[in-house]
């Protein structure tokens, strides 16, 4: 399959900073937004209230590749977020994101400035976490049970991961381990909201929440424990309700964790969530993969995954957008168009954070050769398990399709090799539906395709798909 989507011009701005008047006005605010911009090389944009509102630009004279808009909280909530989604799909003709984008903010602009000012890459070798997480494809880590109380897995680097006796009370742990492990990476599920995190699931337990932008654990014997944890560090709330919004306040969970916890990337939901696919996906691509995509490109290529299926089980809802927090119909496609504009990236979207390189069910490599040919090809190593089912915590997990990030925007482009695979090829990004596990794989899959430069566009073309 090919979507055609309008050509961009090769010479677009490649970074974007959105900023709003007010914000702009506001001389440390416009710090951050002119900082970002000078750190990419890009441009700084002002609309009135609304990023909507440069759509038009953004899809006809610039076509930004990645797309930063630079807020204040109280710009900010589940349905500013959504705004940012239809946005990012209405650049060209497919129903597909076209940049890749994220909300950089602070409880101050001196916080948003910490998050500006990282230059580093960061590899993600301890992760720590809330839930239970694939421990096989980190280099060491340690996760608290959501289920039972005073279970503590534990990876060393080089060894397999082992239970220890933990406290009945996994909050001071959690604090201590965040301020004195220096974990890379922390993971979250259990019950939440905007102002806590209950990390005990199934099991009496302390609670956090965010005091005067702290993040602060708070134990069942009524001692705080407040967490200063400045090493960088991403954050995914993969399975928390509402942990992803920020609701036009400077004391909430989201933003104490970038203010105390040193998060420079995040992602989580404005809503309560009950389907799942958009943040414990997440995972399937970034940790469950590991070193092969970044943060970003790793939410991203989840959210090509749920919108791909939710073309597969009905194009009609390819257009329709939804309110955040409410469904239509039922099943799958229902859970999906619930998911697709209710979780948020925060941070500065070309930062990388990746994870370091472990154990890969399949290699993979994307060449190009003379006259615009490409070849992405695929040799499994783990007979067939290769496609299988990673790690089954947490909700809609397994079964992504594999995906390929292309190195720049391409047009017109040509399946050579590969049909039987049903490939998806696309400006940017190239899509194989999960092979599955019913027989053995191939000993190798290859897609092979022509594609030509972009040339510069006529008229504008963007999708209707926004509100």
């Amino acid at each position: 399959m090919v979507w055609m989507a309008w050509p961009v011009p090769a010479w677009a701005a490649d970074y974007v900073v959105i900023v709003s008047q007010a914000t702009s006005a506001d001389a440390p605010w416009r710090a951050v937004a002119d900082g970002l911009a000078k750190k990419h090389g890009g441009e700084v944009m002002e609309c009135k209230q609304s990023p909507l509102e440069l759509r038009e630009r953004l899809a006809g004279e610039h076509a930004p590749r990645w797309l930063a808009w630079v807020a204040r909280p109280q710009e900010l909530g589940a349905g500013p977020v959504a705004v940012m989604h239809r946005l990012s799909r209405a650049l060209d003709g497919d129903p597909y994101t076209d940049c890749r984008w994220g909300i950089v903010t602070g409880g101050s602009a001196e916080v948003a400035a910490r998050v500006v000012a990282e230059e580093k890459p960061l590899v993600v070798r301890e992760v720590g976490g809330g839930t239970s997480f694939a421990s096989e494809c980190v280099t060491s880590g340690r996760w608290f049970s959501e289920f039972k109380a005073a279970e503590v897995w534990v990876k060393p680097a080089g060894g397999k991961a082992s239970l220890v006796v933990g406290e009945a009370d996994s909050v001071p742990a959690i604090v201590h381990y965040l301020n004195e492990g220096k974990p890379d990476c922390f993971i979250t599920s259990g019950h939440a909201s905007e102002h806590d995190w209950q990390p005990g699931y199934g099991f009496r337990d302390g609670t956090f929440a965010a005091k005067h932008g702290t993040l602060t654990g708070m134990a069942l014997d009524g001692s705080t424990h407040p967490v200063h944890s400045p090493n960088p560090k991403i954050f995914l709330a993969v399975g928390n309700c509402r942990a992803g919004n920020i609701p036009a306040s400077d004391d909430c969970m989201m933003l104490a964790w970038i203010g105390s916890a040193g998060v420079r990337q995040s992602i989580g939901y404005t809503v309560n969530t009950w389907f799942g696919y958009a943040g414990w996906g997440v995972l399937d691509y970034f940790l469950e993969q590991p070193g092969r995509f970044t943060l970003a490109e790793a939410w991203l290529a989840n959210d090509h995954a749920l919108v791909w299926q939710l073309g597969q089980l009905d194009k009609s809802l390819l257009t329709k957008n939804v309110e955040p927090g409410t469904t239509v119909g039922n099943g799958t496609a229902a859970g999906l168009l619930h998911d697709r504009d209710v979780t948020a990236f925060y941070g500065d979207p070309k930062w990388e954070a990746r994870m370091a390189p472990g154990p890969l069910r399949w290699s993979e490599t994307l060449t190009e050769n003379p006259a615009g040919e490409f070849t992405w090809k695929i040799i499994p190593q783990a007979g067939r398990e290769t496609f299988a089912t990673v790690d089954g915590n947490g909700s809609t997990r397994g079964g992504r399709p594999l995906i390929v990030f292309l190195p720049r925007r391409l047009a017109a482009p040509v399946l050579l090799e590969g049909a039987s695979w049903k490939p998806l090829l696309a400006d940017d990004f190239v899509l194989l539906p999960n092979p599955g596990t019913a027989t053995d794989p191939p000993p190798e899959i290859v897609i092979r395709f022509r594609a030509a430069s972009p040339a510069p566009p006529s008229h504008s073309a963007a999708s209707p798909n926004v509100e």
